[in-house]
């Protein structure tokens, strides 16, 4: 025992000697390839190793740019060099060179996110993987998104779901909005994507796992028995088990030639492409579940969010969700004809993203040196275009901090290149189209069912996740009738 000593006395000591001789290698490396490397933009490199990443990712109200980016910006302009994530890195909040690098996917770029992501992503992610694979694999979500967006069967379940939630706060005086839009979006994506009804308990425990694991994003990328990341991990073995189950059914009911009952399920679609593998398979379900369940529940919540500070805007909405409802019979269920009718509607969730911010940045690295403009991006370094840069520039929008709708109407191709809402180039969000639908028709039921007040300190935080302090809790109370609403204009 006493032996061992003397050798743990050695690590321990030389532990910090070898960390150090590594941060003096990376910043000599570093400051060579600085010397030989003509025109990097301005910026500072930060502390040894760790650089600037925890201040860069300092929670900050998702509606305005952050102490970080707006000091880098306000000393070194738009675009500026710094040591983020590990990695030299150029940090982009101009709107022209964001575009640029999302147009260049796979040419100039190519998307680069930190290890510990892969680890919970897995090693088939459409965020993660390049090339052929990303294509093939994007290729049959937009082909199935497209052909389901409008489907009957689809907009009957999203109002189903809608209505069912509307009526489970009969009598409540608050509701934990951000919670229950996040069961709501799961158990709509759950059965859309594997046709798991939400009184199944295989729903239910999908949806604790994927809580467990959305918290791995947002955790230090420590795998150690215990923690928030290694808790991810294994929820996200857990959700791929799941998903395998379901499939071996699948596959058993078809040799057996049994059909499953209903309407085809994106499963199903998945299944019959002969070229996937399993994984493949597992990943882009995960994949797809995962942007229809966090990110459309997030971009609702931010939403009702910025309704509840916007009146004027809450009634525009309200009177056109009122107009659609009285061309329909009592108890009629919309349809996409309704949809494409909901111009207001469509606004307030553009501006939603622009001003919410659901995506702050993506992750991405040069390929090669690319010159942009007077500053050399050298091949190998990461690059960060920041899509919050430009939705808070003032020098793009007018109060860009204001929730504003009425700035997309007589501009909306304008705004529209003034924005990255939905990401850009092959990266494109493939399920926007959904997310908007699923937005639309939920607005429909909530507005002309409630109305409510937001706490004034329960901001959405940027964390870098969009997240909400105290779950977005609202004050509700059930919607006035017309008659109470022409009374109280008329007060």
């Amino acid at each position: 025992m006493f032996g061992l000593a003397p050798i743990l006395f050695a690590l321990l000591l030389g532990l910090p000697i070898f960390a150090y001789i590594l941060v003096q290698i990376f910043f000599v490396a570093l400051h060579n390839h600085q010397k030989s490397a003509k025109n990097l933009p301005p910026g500072s490199l930060g502390w040894p190793l760790f650089g600037e990443t925890l201040g860069f990712l300092k929670p900050h109200c998702s509606n305005t740019l952050g102490s970080f980016l707006q000091q880098h910006c306000s000393r070194y302009g738009k675009v500026f060099k710094s040591n983020l994530f590990g990695s030299p890195t150029i940090v982009s909040c101009d709107l022209e060179l964001n575009a640029f690098i999302l147009q260049n996917e796979e040419k100039l770029f190519q998307a680069s996110y930190p290890k510990p992501i892969h680890g919970i992503l897995g090693k088939h992610s459409l965020l993660t993987v390049t090339g052929e694979l990303h294509r093939k694999l994007r290729n049959i979500g937009v082909s199935f998104i497209a052909t389901s967006k409008s489907s009957p069967d689809f907009l009957h379940w999203v109002q189903k779901l809608s209505i069912s939630m509307m009526e489970s706060w009969n009598g409540c005086e608050q509701v934990f909005f951000y919670k229950q839009t996040k069961a709501f979006t799961l158990r709509l994506m759950v059965n859309h994507l594997l046709s798991v009804k939400p009184d199944e308990p295989l729903a239910s425990r999908i949806l604790q796992d994927f809580e467990t694991y959305m918290t791995g994003f947002v955790s230090l990328p420590l795998n150690i028995p215990g923690t928030g990341y290694a808790r991810a991990v294994k929820a996200r073995a857990r959700l791929s088990f799941s998903v395998k189950e379901i499939m071996t059914e699948r596959r058993k009911g078809k040799a057996s030639g049994q059909l499953r009952g209903g309407e085809e399920d994106f499963l199903d679609v998945i299944l019959s492409k002969q070229s996937l593998t399993d994984e493949e398979i597992v990943s882009i379900v995960l994949d797809i579940m995962l942007g229809g369940y966090e990110t459309t529940a997030t971009l609702m919540s931010l939403i009702v969010y910025f309704l509840g500070h916007a009146p004027i805007a809450f009634h525009k909405l309200k009177e056109e969700h009122q107009t659609i409802r009285e061309n329909k019979k009592d108890g009629e269920l919309l349809n996409w004809e309704d949809y494409k009718k909901m111009d207001f509607t469509d606004y307030v969730i553009y501006e939603g993203m622009r001003c919410g911010n659901v995506v702050k940045f993506v992750h991405r690295k040069a390929l090669v040196d690319v010159k942009f403009k007077e500053f050399l991006i050298p091949s190998g370094w990461k690059v960060l275009p920041i899509f919050t840069g430009a939705h808070m520039d003032p020098d793009l929008h007018e109060n860009p901090t204001e929730f504003d709708p009425w700035r997309w109407i007589d501009n909306f191709k304008e705004m529209s290149k003034k924005v990255t809402v939905f990401g850009g180039g092959s990266r494109l969000c493939p399920g926007a189209e959904l997310a908007k639908v699923v937005i639309s028709f939920f607005l429909h039921h909530l507005i002309l069912s409630y109305r409510w007040k937001t706490k004034s300190d329960d901001c959405p935080l940027a964390y870098p996740y969009v997240q909400f302090r105290r779950g977005l809790l609202l004050e509700i109370e059930p919607a006035a009738s017309d008659q109470q609403e022409k009374e109280n204009k008329s007060i």
